[in-house]
């Protein structure tokens, strides 16, 4: 030896550790980890290494779907009931899960496209067009789309979940009847307007929300609360922009395995917008 102390390079475990579940919750247990390790079931034979990749990458956003459609709907709830404060804890929450599922896509995109080929035959229709978590999240948000509702005929517990998201106020229909009473001059065509039709721009509410920012000081939790939105708007625009880039680097141009055209689809997706007024405003600004 050098004269170097040989160490052992262990770690005890400490005596008041719990090791006996025989009647103890344990981890796996809250968990439910069986079933959840066991829901990866590659389907290409032989079984090819990198579908493992392609559906864990897609049963973990919608575990994160799960939790942003989950904050956003309590955040809806909040706002109902005039309580500003814990609805922006929600939002920021979900500011953070957004990060994480648009940084995920680096993931998949180590999959390259010799890789994808030799298993994509064996998704068939699947595709993640077809996810009603992710729809309802963008009906939440106000792109709402009627139409789409026939994607989910087959698996009526989902097509309920779509429904009820079309039917009630998005979180921006809450923000502005929250605004209306707060004293804010909300057009009164805005407040009775149809909520299970998609958002379209407004130009009357330029002005409500140029007031809101020409005095942020006066209306702190209103313009703070337009910040946030402006947040969740540009980290899903992020996400979307990802994601076309993802599909881009593995399928080219490509149709979708669900019909649609891939690409140029999920471009136009860049389009939509959920808080457009939010943005105009910004022009007024100082004008």
């Amino acid at each position: 030896m050098t004269g170097q102390e040989v160490r052992d390079n262990t770690r005890d475990v400490e005596a008041g550790v719990v090791t006996d579940f025989s009647d103890r919750m344990s981890y796996s247990g809250y968990l439910d980890l069986p079933t959840l390790l066991s829901a990866q079931r590659p389907i290409s034979r032989p079984e090819h290494h990198d579908e493992l990749l392609f559906i864990v990458q897609h049963q973990t956003t919608e575990l994160w779907l799960k939790l942003v459609l989950h904050e956003l709907e309590g955040a809806c709830a909040l706002i109902r009931n005039d309580d500003l404060a814990p609805a922006l804890k929600g939002v920021a929450r979900v500011k953070h899960v957004q990060r994480t599922l648009t940084e995920q896509w680096s993931v998949l995109a180590t999959l390259t496209p010799s890789e994808y080929a030799e298993f994509r035959g064996v998704l068939g229709n699947a595709s993640g067009f077809q996810s009603w978590q992710y729809r309802a999240v963008e009906f939440v948000l106000g792109n709402k789309n009627a139409r789409v509702l026939q994607v989910f005929d087959s698996d009526p517990e989902a097509a309920a979940v779509v429904r009820r998201a079309l039917e009630q106020p998005s979180l921006y229909d809450e923000f502005l009847r929250y605004l209306a009473r707060l004293g804010h001059p909300v057009p009164q065509e805005v407040l009775e307007r149809d909520v299970t039709q998609a958002w379209t721009f407004t130009p009357s509410l330029v002005p409500v929300f140029r007031a809101v920012y020409e005095e942020p000081a006066k209306h702190w939790a209103v313009y703070e609360t337009c910040e946030e939105l402006v947040d969740l708007e540009e980290n899903f625009q992020q996400w979307r922009f990802r994601h076309l880039k993802t599909v881009e680097r593995i399928i080219g141009m490509k149709s979708g395995t669900g019909g649609s055209s891939g690409a140029p689809f999920l471009r136009r997706a860049l389009e939509l917008t959920f808080f457009p007024e939010l943005y105009a405003v910004r022009t007024a600004i100082g004008s």
